[in-house]
Parts: C-alpha cells; structure tokens; sequence
C-alpha cells in the first residue's frame, strides 16, 4: 500500500476550520496551550487511536503539528485507517510564518 500522503502548503489550506474542513492538531497538551489555530481540533499524536472516532470522515481532513514530521506520521495512521488526510508542510511554523492568527484558548493571542 501506498503511504504517500498529500502535502498542503500553508497559503493553500482553508481560511476557515469549521464546517466543511477540519484541522487536526497533533501537537502536545502544552504545545497547544500556548498557541494554536482558531477552530483547530486537539488531539495529541499519542491519543489518536483511542479518539479517532472524534474525527469527522466526511469533511477534509488536514493534519498539522509544530514543523511537519508527527502530521505526517498520524497522517499515514489516519490514511491506513481509511481518511483521506492532507499533512500541512512546515507545520505550525509554517502557519505562523505566513500570517496566520495563533491564539490560546481564552482567544488572546498565542505562540508557536
């Protein structure tokens, strides 16, 4: 089976999470309190088995952790699992890098 799993480029992803495209954030409980992508769902690389059933098959999927490598991991777990996710190149860096907004979860604004 092939394990390739599409790459997106931070400029090429959705401007909004909500209702047709999810953004799965992988990163760890306090990677993620300190910043994150408004509208990002969390679940941490090492939770994703056990609540992969949080995980909406019927929207797009993209996978996103701090520069790019655990994405690509869960990424390859999701696809061999049956979704179709995308991993977001550059990660959380990227996202920063490119303008776009990082906030905590009280919505003030937060870091990478």
């Amino acid at each position: 089976m092939d394990d390739s799993v599409p790459q997106a480029d931070v400029p090429g992803l959705p401007a909004d999470f909500s209702a047709d495209a999810i953004l799965l954030d992988v990163r760890e409980d306090d990677e993620w309190q300190r910043g994150h992508a408004p509208g990002a769902q969390h679940i941490p690389l090492g939770d994703v088995p056990a609540r992969i059933h949080e995980i909406d098959a019927d929207k797009s999927l993209y996978v996103i952790c701090h520069a790019g490598g655990r994405s690509q991991r869960v990424a390859q777990y999701l696809q061999r699992q049956g979704y179709e996710p995308v991993n977001v190149s550059g990660g959380m860096l990227a996202w920063a890098g490119a303008g776009r907004p990082v906030v905590t979860d009280d919505g003030g604004p937060g870091t990478v």
